[in-house]
C-alpha cells in the first residue's frame, strides 16, 4: 500500500463489481501463507468485500503492481547451531480505522535469522486511548505467542530457548511494561494486558527499544 492510505467504508463512492472483488482478494489470500509483507494490506481491503468502491478497488490494484514487481520474493530458511534465539518485532497504529477508530497490531517472530511467524489484525474490543497504550496491548498479544513459541520449540529440539526478544519503538510502552510505578498512569488498561511484567520479571521476555525506521 502507499505510506498513510486510510481506507473506509466510503458510502458515497462508486461501487464496482462486488463479486470481482472477492474473487480477487480469495486469491491475494493464499499468498499470506508465505509473504508475510501483504499481510496488513490484504487484511485492510478485506474489511470492505460487502460495498467496494473505486477507492478500495484502487488499493487492490496497487497490491497486484506490487506483487507482480516481487514475484520472486520469499522466505529463507538455513540450517543452524542447534541453539534457538527467538525474537519478534511489533508495532501498533492508533486509531487508524476512520470507521470504528480501532488500533491495528502487528507483530513478527524470528527462530533465529528465520522468519517463522507473523501477524496483523485489528484491536476488536477496546478503542486506544494512545500510542502507548496500543503498543501495550500489542506486546502483551505478543508476550503470549513469544510464550508458545518458545514451548513449541523446546519441544522439538529438547533444549530450552533463551530468553525471547522483543523489539518496540516506543519508549513510554517499554517504561509502563518494566516500572510498576507508572501503575497511576495506567489504571484504565485492562487488568489482563499487566500479563507482559510478569514475563519480564521471570526472565522469559526481554523489551528493547527500536527506532521506528528499523
Amino acid at each position: 500500500m502507499e505510506p498513510k492510505t486510510q481506507l473506509h467504508k466510503d458510502l458515497e463512492g462508486t461501487p464496482v463489481n462486488a463479486t470481482e472483488y472477492r474473487r480477487i482478494i480469495t486469491c491475494l489470500r493464499y499468498w499470506l501463507h508465505t509473504r508475510s509483507d501483504l499481510l496488513f494490506s490484504i487484511g485492510m481491503v478485506s474489511i470492505y468485500m460487502e460495498r467496494p468502491t473505486i477507492m478500495h478497488l484502487k488499493v487492490v490494484k496497487q497490491i497486484l503492481k506490487y506483487l507482480k514487481g516481487t514475484i520472486h520474493f520469499g522466505l529463507v530458511y538455513m540450517k543452524r547451531p542447534q541453539e534457538i534465539g527467538i525474537f519478534g518485532y511489533l508495532d501498533s497504529d492508533i486509531a487508524v480505522d476512520l470507521d470504528g477508530m480501532k488500533s491495528t497490531s502487528g507483530m513478527t517472530f524470528y527462530f533465529n535469522e528465520s522468519l517463522v511467524s507473523w501477524n496483523s489484525q485489528k484491536q476488536q474490543k477496546t478503542v486506544m486511548l494512545s500510542s502507548c497504550e496500543a503498543e501495550f496491548m500489542t506486546a502483551t498479544t505478543a508476550a503470549c505467542h513469544a510464550l508458545w513459541l518458545r514451548s513449541l520449540a523446546s519441544e522439538l529440539t529438547d533444549v530450552e530457548p533463551k530468553s525471547t526478544t522483543l523489539f518496540v519503538d516506543n519508549k513510554s510502552a517499554i517504561a509502563l511494561m518494566k516500572n510498576p510505578v507508572f501503575h497511576g498512569r495506567s489504571k484504565y488498561i485492562d487488568t489482563r494486558f499487566h500479563f507482559i511484567r510478569e514475563c519480564i520479571e521471570k526472565g522469559q521476555i526481554v523489551v528493547e527499544f527500536v527506532n521506528t525506521g528499523e
